[in-house]
């Protein structure tokens, strides 16, 4: 069994107001993010902070435990939900990847192969730690990294088998390599400019989004 996990109770400081609820061709970021997921995992969970007003049609509502403390409390609470439905594995993904592919999360869920516990994305440029597929058997090694203080995501990467993928691997997948020749997937949105960017990009070519 596969869960998607959609990251949604960030502060989007830079953004300057709530992504989850941004528009995008006319539904939210976070609606359109949970569509994609639907259409490959069998249960889609998203993770809103304490109080956040959120709603998303075809998942089910997680909530991080304590206020403001990063994406790694937020995986926690994704985790421990995706064990309680019985899911081996999960994609987990923030709410700013507009141009997210089901082709992309089917190739790092497939990735996650016996020995492996983090499916994670390599480009150029950095680790997509946010757009990988996790055992869910790591909520517990997630849990004794939040009690010893610890908040950054990548620092639960030096405590398990993490398998890197290159864009030359992702795209030896011919069916990602097809839907998405650019790993258009891995794009985030933090500003304004950046949104209307990839607003603009779909835009002019609609064939390469998807549930637009």
């Amino acid at each position: 069994m596969f869960c998607g996990i959609v990251l949604a109770g960030g502060q989007s400081r830079r953004m300057g107001t709530p992504k989850a609820e941004l528009d995008w061709h006319g539904t939210s970021l976070v609606q359109r993010t949970v569509n994609v997921l639907a259409t490959v995992c069998d249960e889609v969970l998203v993770v809103a902070a304490p109080g956040q007003d959120l709603t998303a049609d075809g998942a089910r509502i997680v909530r991080d435990r304590v206020q403001d403390r990063g994406p790694l409390q937020a995986l926690s609470a994704g985790l421990d939900g995706a064990l309680e439905l019985g899911a081996a594995k999960a994609f987990v993904c923030a709410t700013d990847m507009p141009m997210l592919h089901p082709a992309f999360v089917s190739r790092m869920l497939g990735a996650l192969t016996e020995g492996v516990d983090v499916a994670l994305p390599v480009d150029e440029r950095h680790e997509h730690p946010l757009a990988a597929a996790y055992a869910t058997s790591l909520a517990p090694v997630v849990v004794e990294l939040l009690d010893s203080g610890e908040l950054r995501l990548r620092e639960l990467l030096r405590h398990c088998r993490v398998r890197r993928l290159s864009r030359a691997e992702l795209l030896a997948d011919d069916a990602l390599a097809e839907a998405d020749p650019e790993l258009d997937s891995l794009v985030n949105v933090n500003t304004p400019q950046q949104l209307a960017q990839a607003r603009g990009r779909t835009g002019q070519s609609p064939s390469r989004s998807f549930l637009d």
